[in-house]
């Protein structure tokens, strides 16, 4: 079995929407669904149908959830330091073309959030920057061609 790494607060967000899946979603949805049968006849209820595509969505949510859970690797990042890249790294960068700077956490895939600067550790970015230190040059291979970026602080926070 292949553990997904995640730190904490990811961890803990899991937990949290399984747990709001499994009790007030998936209530909800029975709820619905036999609001609908009593409608009467099911083959042409177009509101039973709905309501059992949504509650097969639940149940395929939730069985991913707790199958990830199992598979979780918890890292605290309090307790990394170093100078290289690696998971769970605050990463300040600067695209050597634009001069624009960024800041992204490197975080586990359930967990990424590109407006909150969290990006994947499988992602190309994560990737071409794991291993790396302060001041090297970085090529990533993006949508838009290859990028070329410097590093310039690697946080643990």
């Amino acid at each position: 079995m292949n553990k997904v790494p995640m730190t904490e607060v990811g961890y803990k967000n899991l937990q949290v929407e399984l747990k709001k899946l499994v009790n007030i979603e998936r209530p909800a949805i029975i709820t619905a669904i036999a609001e609908a049968r009593s409608h009467g006849d099911l083959s042409e209820n177009a509101e039973y149908q709905y309501a059992k595509e949504e509650q097969n969505l639940i149940e395929s949510k939730i069985a991913e959830l707790e199958n990830t859970i199992v598979q979780a690797e918890v890292i605290d990042i309090s307790k990394l330091s170093g100078k290289e890249i690696i998971f769970g790294a605050t990463v300040k960068i600067k695209d050597n073309e634009t001069g624009e700077q960024s800041t992204y956490q490197i975080v586990g895939e359930y967990e990424s959030d590109i407006e909150n600067k969290k990006i994947s550790v499988n992602s190309p970015m994560s990737r071409g920057l794991i291993g790396k230190s302060k001041n090297d040059v970085v090529e990533i291979n993006s949508p838009k061609g290859i990028k070329f970026y410097t590093v310039i602080s690697v946080k643990f926070q």
